[in-house]
């Protein structure tokens, strides 16, 4: 696929990106999730090879090329890497899949109810490699745990300031400012953010788009106006921690939004699963997946 394929591939596919992005911190609770225990791994380059093998045994399954999966989010060390004798990148585009590359480098400690994202100093030299590697986009994402405007005002800025440089390189932004699902203010902090995200997409030259990941909104078709923005090329939806069969039944709620999950798509998934079985489990999840993002 190239460039504007790859575009309209995202602009209209009928399907979910998956998030196949955990790294460092988060690597080993996804390994354990997946029948792998910390005693199976000693170090850095043992541990990101467990969950490479997870990763490779995701894209090569048959269920993952059946044309419901139209992107995947990849951590550096997945892109760097290969998957059936190809570089991650070319094995996902050869399944009709376009790849991103998550980008940011962690998060701040919190303050004004936000996360805002580290010093992003590895960016210039990562977005080169991830154009080398023909990648498609990339994804970063802050956290907000309440409705501070302030917190959100700031957490929103810091994205598209790093999205315009991201889109300067040639790759297409996917802006995530998680709102944390167990916040109890969350309706309220959504209207703020929603407003800061519709002033944030004035400041986008025109003929330039950005794509959002964003929470599963408090309520049902909150952020419908964005799905439509033409300075908008897809709204994708986090899982946020709710189960598959959650986070499937309030995305159907949103149409317009399509599913970007990470535990809602791999939860079920373990070491010792048959090959048949694997494929099988994650097929129903695709399939559920799909379905909900689909639903409007």
């Amino acid at each position: 696929m190239n460039h504007d394929q790859m575009t309209a591939r995202i602009a209209s596919g009928q399907g979910f990106i998956a998030a196949l992005d955990q790294s460092g911190g988060s690597t080993p609770k996804a390994l354990r999730g997946y029948g792998v225990d910390d005693g199976e791994w000693s170090g850095d380059d043992q541990m990101f090879a467990a969950i490479h093998a997870m990763r490779s045994r995701v894209i090569t399954s048959p269920c993952f090329g059946s044309g419901k999966v139209i992107g995947a989010i990849l951590f550096e060390r997945t892109m760097d890497s290969e998957v059936d004798g190809q570089p991650t990148a070319d094995a996902l585009k050869a399944r009709g899949i376009v790849p991103f590359i998550k980008v940011d480098q962690g998060l701040e400690d919190e303050s004004d109810g936000v996360q805002l994202m580290q010093p992003m100093d590895k960016l210039p030299a990562l977005l080169e490699k991830a154009v080398a590697n023909g990648m498609f986009g990339t994804k970063m994402r802050s956290v907000i745990k309440s409705a501070n405007p302030d917190g959100i005002a700031a957490v929103v800025a810091q994205q598209f300031e790093i999205g315009s440089q991201i889109a300067d390189a040639g790759l297409m932004p996917m802006l995530e400012p998680e709102y944390d699902i167990t916040s109890g203010d969350r309706a309220e902090g959504e209207d703020i953010l929603l407003a800061a995200l519709q002033k944030g997409l004035d400041s986008v030259p025109e003929g330039r788009q950005v794509m959002l990941k964003l929470s599963i909104p408090a309520r049902p078709g909150h952020y419908t106006s964005l799905t439509a923005h033409p300075k908008v090329l897809r709204v994708v939806a986090l899982s946020g921690g709710f189960s598959t069969d959650d986070a499937c039944a309030q995305l159907a709620k949103n149409p317009g939004m399509i599913a970007s999950f990470s535990r809602g798509l791999l939860q079920d998934l373990r070491k010792g699963q048959s090959d048949t079985e694997f494929d099988q489990v994650l097929g129903k999840a695709i399939e559920q997946i799909a379905a909900a993002s689909c639903s409007g």
